[in-house]
This record gives structure tokens, sequence and C-alpha cells, in this order.
């Protein structure tokens, strides 16, 4: 079992990414232990595509039971640190390695929740049948209906609170009611790291705090690492460990209290940031939204919300 403590001292880090020290709410190896202990590790990473590059020596590390929050403007690169987590892209420059290895697609130690895509009512698939996909998944070849897979099923819509609409077709589900869903598929091989790609996307700001509480007890009950790629911080302030936030040219790693500042954010983009705390909300003014170069991030926004 995870413990549940809450804000421990915490050192800082530069802009230059350096990993922080043991952070609020998370088990942290002890001083002299090395990236060994990671979920997953990275070294000076770089991600650049037709020439332009997206983000460079990037170093960070996730060990068990971290929540990092993933923040930053359109096209700086979130997703494409999704992808090269999950073995779909590889680094332009640096080194990585996802649970002791090369990452690798196909790892059934990582879940991943991906962003919300609109379905069709007349959708066949069922809630059950997409969690018996993140059930089956890793296994080739014909998949016989086990009486033990039918009972894990279950067992994992119970956990979300999805058994009321198991057998619903996706396709009338509400979006709140298909995350809980997305959740089960993603903790069906119980991983070890979960990546979620904008999960709250599209969600009321009661189904936010629904999710967002079943990654949280996930975490804290199995040690599980996440990575969240949010535009808005504001759900999970308090649940997050530390932030990577992607800047057009620029990155910092650290607690939200370290990096979510007028100073930190006007560094990382060179030029002046407001940064508001107002009734337990975070709100920054004035950072900009880069263009897009390829299709990695689908949100615009007039600035960065937060």
């Amino acid at each position: 079992m995870i413990p549940q403590p809450r804000r421990a001292a915490e050192a800082k880090e530069g802009a230059a990414g350096t990993p922080a020290a043991p952070a609020r709410g998370t088990r942290h190896a002890e001083a002299g232990e090395d990236a060994a202990a990671a979920l997953l590790s990275m070294r000076g990473g770089a991600v650049a595509h037709g020439g332009r590059t997206i983000w460079k020596d990037l170093a960070l590390d996730v060990r068990p039971g971290e929540f990092l929050a993933v923040l930053g403007p359109n096209g700086a690169g979130k997703t494409s640190l999704l992808r090269a987590l999950l073995g779909r892209q590889s680094l332009s420059a640096g080194t990585l390695t996802v649970l002791g290895r090369p990452a690798h697609r196909a790892n059934r130690h990582i879940g991943y929740i991906p962003q919300q895509a609109s379905l069709s009512a007349q959708t066949p698939v069922r809630a059950r049948d997409l969690v018996r996909f993140g059930v089956d998944g890793h296994r080739f070849g014909p998949r016989p209906r086990r009486r033990a897979d039918r009972e894990r099923v279950d067992e994992l819509l119970a956990a979300v609170g999805a058994s009321a609409y198991a057998d619903a077709p996706l396709g009338e589900l509400s979006g709140g009611e298909r995350q809980r869903v997305r959740v089960a598929q993603a903790l069906a091989t119980d991983p070890r790291l979960l990546l979620c790609d904008e999960p709250l996307v599209s969600l009321d700001p009661h189904h936010q705090r629904a999710v967002t509480e079943l990654l949280d007890t996930r975490r804290r009950s199995h040690g599980t690492g996440i990575v969240f790629v949010t535009h808005e911080i504001n759900p999970v302030l308090d649940l997050v460990d530390r932030v990577l936030y992607l800047a057009p040219g620029a990155h910092r790693t650290g607690t939200p209290e370290e990096v979510l500042t007028s100073a930190s954010l006007s560094r990382l983009y060179g030029s002046h940031i407001d940064v508001v705390r107002v009734g337990g909300r975070v709100v920054v003014a004035g950072a900009y939204e880069e263009p897009a170069h390829h299709p990695e991030d689908i949100h615009p926004h007039n600035g960065v919300r937060r």
C-alpha cells in the first residue's frame, strides 16, 4: 500500500528540467538511489518534427505512486511525450527507459487513457466489451471466453462505478460514463504506469472529480505512477505531486508551487505572465498558444487556461 502523507519537503528544480527531490504524496527513493528505481527515466530527451525541435534536453523521472501533470500550450509536445513513453515515437536525441527497458509498443504494464472521441449512438460495442479488450489486449490468437475473464471485467466495472451500464452501447453513454469505462479498460492489466491524454476534456466538474478520484485511489492503493496530460490543472491541483510545463522552446519541472508562478512562467515564455491564485484555483494570464505544426494537440484556446 502507498502511504498517504501529503506535502513533504521538496527541492527546487531549474528550468533545464533536473529531476526533483522527493515530492508530496509519493514514495520516492532515498538519497543516493539512481534512476533505476523510477518507473520511467529520460535524460537529454528531444523530439523533432520536420526539422522543428518540439522540446529538447528533457530530464524526467516518474516514481511509483507519483502523480505528474503535464501542462503547456498547443504544439508544445505534450502528446509527443506520451507517444514516446508508449513506444510509438522515437526520441530525436537522449535516452528513455520505461519500467527498466527501452520504450516499446504493447507493454501490458502500461495503461493508457486516450482523448475522448465522439461515438455514434449506433456503436455496437458495449461498455463491458471495451473493458474486455483491455483484458485480452496483450494476448495473440483466438480468445476463448473464460469465466475468469468475465469475472475480471465485472470486477473492473464495479471498481469504477460502471456496473449499472455495463451492457449499454458506448454511444449511448455520457462523456463521464465513457471515461469511467476507459479507466476500467486502462486498469485491466494491473498497470504499473498509467498515461492519460486529456482525460477530463468535455466532462462537467462532477465527472472530472469522479475520474480524478478514481486515478488517485489507484495510485495510492497500488503505487501506480500517473502521467496526466491536461490543459486544465485546477481539477487535479490538490492531487498533483509535480508539474512538467512544456512551453515553446523551454520546459520546467517541479512542484505546482514552484512552477505555476508568475516568475517561473515568465522565464519560460520570455515575456510577462501573470499567475493568480483565487479561491484555491490557479489562473494564468498572458500565455499564448503557438499554432500547432502537427496534429498532436486538438484543443484550441485563446491563451492557456488553468
